[in-house]
């Protein structure tokens, strides 16, 4: 962590919202010891920014910096600690704020609680996303309301299981995506935590989930629907169980519902047509897809490193 505070890579992002075909940029690259690089905008050479103690670090003039001889191996949860500390500091006195699900968010969570407790943060109102961070937030003196009294809701904090090149998102493998999707839907910027290994070349990439809620009424049925819709991507389709038994009972989310989980051998293609195609199944709720929601992603490295990807979206 030392080495975090003295050294800390910052990456914009910029995209307009009409070119949703546009690949991002590198916009800056600052290193903040007293020193700083010469700006210089050019394109990525790769689909993400290597980190720093990477072997695929860019070849350019850097100051010499005195660094200690053996780099500090954090583990995973050190990683999700040093994005979710890293996102609290956009937060400001006074905000409504959309309290994420999940082990990422739930140092965020904490963050959040320590710093009114220290007087440092005042008239924060939270708005959990699930049950579980519902009783966290409570547990730790946290003011909560809901979407019916605070319609508008300044920043969500929350974790992904997959973020894309341009910052679309898998979410919803805790089984809150709805929640989710309905608060950070309605937030003024979403700041996404993750670890390194959450970094995907496209939504599905990672082999693991996407999860899709859906009405527990004839659930099989709906489940053959959505594994037909992408079947030219060798989806296969399973109902999410307790404890991951084939002969468990069906999870059920916060909301009554049921979660198919789809995975995918290929890339899915256009994002949102997916979306409406999935949307438009009788029976599905909601899927774990976070289409150009995002506005910033914290990225914790496994060499102490962490970089934000932003988009700021033009008019």
């Amino acid at each position: 962590l030392p080495l975090l505070s003295s050294l800390r890579i910052k990456i914009d992002l910029s995209r307009s919202k009409n070119l949703t075909t546009q690949k991002p940029h590198l916009l800056s690259l600052s290193l903040h010891k007293n020193t700083s690089l010469p700006y210089e905008k050019k394109k990525m050479s790769s689909v993400y920014p290597p980190l720093i103690g990477s072997r695929e670090t860019p070849s350019m003039e850097t100051p010499s910096l005195s660094l200690t001889p053996s780099p500090v191996i954090l583990t995973q949860d050190d990683l999700k600690k040093i994005a979710a500390y890293k996102a609290v500091e956009f937060v400001e006195s006074g905000m409504v704020l959309g309290l994420g699900t999940g082990s990422t968010a739930r140092h965020a969570v904490d963050r959040i609680a320590d710093l009114i407790h220290q007087g440092k943060l005042k008239d924060i109102i939270g708005i959990p996303t699930s049950k579980i961070t519902h009783e966290q937030a409570l547990s730790l003196g946290i003011p909560l309301s809901d979407l019916d009294t605070h319609p508008m809701v300044d920043l969500a904090i929350d974790g992904a299981d997959e973020v894309d090149p341009r910052l679309n998102l898998v979410k919803g493998r805790g089984g809150s995506l709805l929640r989710e999707k309905m608060i950070e839907g309605a937030c003024k910027r979403f700041v996404v935590i993750v670890d390194d290994s959450k970094l995907v070349d496209y939504v599905g990439g990672s082999g693991l989930a996407m999860p899709v809620e859906v009405v527990p009424f004839c659930w099989n049925f709906t489940l053959r629907r959505l594994k037909g819709l992408f079947k030219d991507s060798g989806c296969a389709a399973k109902l999410r169980r307790v404890g991951g038994d084939d002969a468990g009972e069906p999870f059920v989310t916060d909301n009554g519902n049921y979660i198919v989980d789809l995975y995918f051998q290929r890339d899915i293609g256009d994002l949102k047509v997916a979306s409406d195609a999935m949307l438009r199944i009788t029976g599905v709720v909601e899927h774990g897809m976070f289409i150009d929601m995002a506005t910033t992603v914290i990225v914790a490295g496994k060499y102490t490193c962490c970089f934000c990807m932003c988009q700021y979206g033009v008019d």
